[in-house]
């Protein structure tokens, strides 16, 4: 028997072949799987959304900036994971959950325009950042209107929870907001801890993720309790995701994960890999890993390399790498343990998989 949200009648197993790009060995899963999901479509889904989606067109100085950061494209795990988690219920994904998928890209499309102005950025994706393309006061404007959009994006769901909606919306938006400033103040900041760091990206990239499975399973009409499983879920995936990304930065594959690997080094940001070297290093290796952040005299390469190889020493790359799986791994479980059907889970599980095995 399973949860009594479930509307049974909706479930309609079909047995098909999957198969997953983008892994380093591409792999198929026969299963009961969803009907009108396939996990290889769904980007184009949201992309061709978010086209037809009308932001406004006058003053065009407003709105192109708009258009023009969300056409720099991305992974759209956010909305993948909004929709991905309303199908775990129901099959009307696409009528009943894509103004909520749209409304969590577009927001998090208008923090990563606000973060290009606190970070000075001149590059996006490898474009022009709108305030560089045009300048500060236009960016935070466009932003602002993202952040309007976004919320007007929840409302036309129409969800009769639409207030619960939005509140944990605000919740997760105001913890976005301190992660962003804690992560600003760690820059000046003599001592960051590994658990300061892991509250951080919690608040700043994980509890986002967390929303979109909130999201998903609310206008599903999913109990409350595993309204709060999922968004735990969704936490533990993006703080997996971002440890990935942290050691993707120093060791992953330039061609591959499609910007110069390095960059947290050269900006000496204070990544896992860096606080858990500085935890484990002797005084020699401390010195020589400290030196190498603030000498501004060395080229770029020679100073990666430096950095590089203390991590070597010290295993710091192997040890994000396991925690990052550990965090993946935790979510799995979570998932395994919710009282789903497990031809329901299928896709998430299988999107999962692909987030974990990603090289970009």
């Amino acid at each position: 028997m399973y949860c009594q949200f479930i509307k049974t009648d909706r479930y309609r197993s079909h047995t098909t072949v999957i198969i997953i790009p983008n892994l380093d060995t591409n792999f198929i899963l026969m299963q009961n799987y969803l009907p009108h999901l396939d996990l290889r479509l769904l980007p184009d889904d949201i992309e061709k959304a978010l086209a037809e989606y009308h932001f406004g067109t006058q003053p065009q100085e407003l709105y192109e900036p708009i258009r023009y950061i969300l056409d720099l494209g991305g992974k759209r795990m956010r909305p993948v994971l909004t929709l991905l988690a309303y199908a775990l219920f129901d099959d009307e994904w696409r009528e009943h959950a894509m103004p909520a998928a749209l409304a969590v890209e577009v927001f998090h499309n208008f923090t990563l325009l606000h973060d290009d102005i606190m970070d000075n950025a001149p590059l996006r994706r490898g474009k022009e950042t709108v305030h560089t393309k045009w300048n500060t006061n236009i960016a935070l404007l466009s932003g602002d209107v993202m952040l309007i959009k976004a919320y007007q994006l929840l409302l036309d769901t129409n969800s009769e929870r639409c207030i619960e909606l939005l509140t944990r919306f605000n919740l997760m938006a105001t913890a976005l907001c301190e992660g962003q400033q804690k992560d600003m103040n760690f820059e000046t900041q003599q001592q960051v801890s590994i658990q300061d760091y892991l509250d951080m990206i919690k608040q700043k990239t994980a509890v986002l993720l967390g929303f979109c499975m909130e999201a998903g399973a609310i206008l599903a009409g999913a109990t409350a309790e595993i309204v709060d499983e999922l968004g735990a879920f969704g936490v533990e995936i993006g703080i997996g995701f971002q440890l990935k990304d942290d050691y993707l930065d120093v060791y992953g594959d330039p061609s591959v994960f499609g910007k110069r690997c390095g960059g947290d080094i050269l900006e000496a940001k204070k990544t896992y890999l860096l606080l858990y070297a500085l935890e484990q290093a002797n005084p020699e290796q401390k010195q020589t890993l400290e030196q190498a952040l603030q000498d501004h005299t060395i080229a770029d390469e020679e100073k990666i390399e430096r950095v590089r190889n203390i991590y070597n020493e010290l295993e710091a790359g192997k040890a994000c790498e396991n925690l990052s799986e550990s965090y993946f791994e935790m979510a799995h479980q979570r998932l395994e343990r919710m009282p789903l059907l497990p031809a329901r889970k299928t896709p998430l599980n299988t999107y999962i998989q692909m987030l974990r095995a990603r090289l970009k």
